[in-house]
């Protein structure tokens, strides 16, 4: 019997080139009426801006590339959902710290992630894959 995995949209990443993060921050959370505060686990590059458990992520992350926004999809099967999302074309660009970065056969850049709302066990929570 084949492994199945799930996984679902997780995060909107506001990507950064600033040397302020506070500062950017500070924009995104007047720009989409939603509080800022430093990420739970204390990481200097990221700020998190409020929302509800429905909804997915909001991220503001310093970073060194140009600015732009992109999108993590969790999975409880980092690997899988790798080849999965392969064999539809994507590209696999790098393994960082604890995540995966792809590249779409359309060029945007989009990470997956361990599970960051909660388990994936319910099918309505989630897409099942073989």
């Amino acid at each position: 019997m084949r492994h199945m995995h799930r996984s679902r949209l997780s995060t909107f990443v506001i990507d950064c080139k600033t040397t302020s993060l506070d500062a950017a921050a500070e924009f995104w959370s007047k720009a989409l009426g939603r509080r800022w505060s430093p990420e739970p686990d204390a990481d200097p590059l990221y700020r998190m801006l409020e929302f509800s458990p429905s909804e997915p992520i909001l991220l503001v992350q310093k970073v060194e590339h140009e600015s732009r926004i992109h999108l993590d999809i969790e999975a409880d099967d980092l690997e899988a959902e790798a080849r999965r999302l392969e064999g539809l074309g994507a590209r696999r660009i790098a393994f960082v710290r604890r995540w995966i970065v792809m590249e779409a056969p359309t060029g945007q850049r989009f990470c997956i992630v361990n599970p960051q709302r909660g388990p994936l066990a319910e099918k309505k929570n989630a897409n099942e894959w073989p």
